[in-house]
């Protein structure tokens, strides 16, 4: 080929700069790996997803019925870009009921196809290029937003001893240059939450800084995703940023959703509540993207959110179930731990995930192999436990990082003690 001729082909096959330098995904990367296996039929216990198995947790059959219902009443149009007003109402009364948090249904609420344009909206909205996104490692995906919207990230890295939820003192020496501080709670990838303490220092933080903007400064606002808060077990308690410090409604932008309450991640119904100026905003952006939820789940969810007896009752049994597989690893776990092995999890406390560790660096396997590197032990684990979970590095931690993210989404309860079993038998096969 002529030099002249490889020249233009190079251009051409050239793209952004940020497309060319975005990282892909650690967690589709092993999803691929895992369902290799899977299709070749090995047995694997896939706790890596996110997500739920349909036939283990329904969505609720009210819910169910509701979409039905639209689609044959061929609620089948373009939704206004902001969502129907009468999901944007239940939305309102939904959150007033549960949280008392007080948002007007026809200007401070945004409906998307489920949280992740509405993240990726706050970020376009609130972020320009060269600005500065404070945000916990680990923490699911917000040093890819940040990426998406040319910014500077400040990684501030959060600790097992506090459950890995960050503290004010981590947040405040780089509020100064901040523009947004993206935290979510419950967390994923850990399903721990915030302390009414923590947050409340780090809100407080926040309006500090505001308060010492000039009038003509942009704010530093606070993307706050709550899209597992109605998940919480035992004692555990959520708390919002505009409850604890009222003078955060003005800088506080909420994720929330369908998606993760009610098993309902393919329904793809989220919303977003904020500033009236901010959801505008986002909504401008959404509607240029196409990113609006369907019209038939949207009346299906307004119908449904304001059946409030069948909510509690799915909720009461949805959240047992998972909270009973969260414990019974959470549980095994401890008994693994006593026994001698060095593993180790955070009690459970909300969300669908567990936080365990495999402090297994250094480790021999029967043929001698060294497990140098936390890749080196999760492929332990996939190929002798057949035992399938996220490290933490694919939340933004350090690749050597001992701890991981188990998802039961998609666990059926007695698959528990056999997980168990599998580890306590793969790890004992270590010296």
């Amino acid at each position: 080929m002529p030099l002249e001729a490889f020249e233009i082909k190079e251009r051409t096959l050239r793209v952004s700069h940020m497309a060319e330098t975005l990282v892909a995904s650690e967690i589709i990367k092993l999803a691929g790996e895992i369902n290799e296996k899977i299709k070749n039929g090995q047995q694997i216990y896939n706790l890596t997803i996110g997500d739920f198995d349909p036939s283990v947790f329904p969505i609720p059959i009210e819910l169910e019925e509701e979409i039905i219902r639209a689609y044959k009443e061929h609620a089948t149009n373009y939704p206004p870009a902001d969502g129907l007003l009468e999901t944007r109402q239940a939305v309102s009364n939904f959150l007033l009921s549960r949280e008392g948090l007080e948002y007007d249904p026809k200007t401070e609420i945004l409906m998307s196809a489920g949280a992740r344009p509405l993240i990726y909206a706050a970020y376009q909205t609130l972020v320009q290029p060269g600005d500065t996104v404070i945000f916990p490692v680990p923490s699911w995906n917000n040093n890819h937003y940040t990426h998406l919207s040319h910014a500077k990230k400040i990684e501030v890295i959060a600790t097992p001893e506090n459950h890995f939820m960050p503290t004010a003192a981590d947040i405040r020496p780089y509020l100064k240059d901040a523009a947004l501080v993206a935290l979510c709670s419950p967390l994923n990838p850990t399903g721990t939450v915030f302390t009414e303490e923590d947050l409340r220092e780090i809100c407080e933080a926040i309006v500090e800084e505001n308060n010492s903007r000039g009038e003509k400064e942009k704010p530093v606002y606070l993307m706050y995703d709550q899209i597992y808060w109605v998940l919480t077990y035992g004692e555990t308690k959520h708390f919002n940023p505009v409850t604890l410090v009222p003078e955060m409604k003005d800088y506080t932008i909420f994720i929330d959703g369908l998606s993760k309450a009610f098993a309902a991640t393919g329904v793809r119904v989220g919303w977003s509540v904020g500033p009236a100026r901010v959801i505008g905003k986002m909504k401008s952006i959404l509607s240029h993207l196409g990113a609006w939820a369907a019209k038939a789940e949207q009346v299906a969810t307004a119908r449904y959110l304001n059946r409030t007896s069948d909510v509690d009752n799915y909720l009461d049994r949805f959240k047992k179930e998972v909270h009973d597989r969260l414990d019974g690893f959470y549980n095994g776990f401890m008994e693994l731990k006593n026994e001698g092995f060095r593993v180790n999890a955070i009690a459970p406390q909300a969300a669908i995930y567990l936080t365990v560790q495999f402090d297994l660096h250094g480790m021999k396997t029967e043929e001698g192999i060294v497990l140098a590197t936390t890749k080196d032990i999760t492929k332990y684990l996939l190929e002798e436990a057949h035992v399938a979970i996220v490290p933490f590095y694919a939340f933004g931690d350090d690749e050597n990082s001992t701890w991981y993210r188990l998802s039961v989404g998609t666990c059926r309860m007695e698959e528990v003690e056999m997980v168990i079993e599998s580890l306590r038998r793969t790890l004992a096969k270590l010296s």
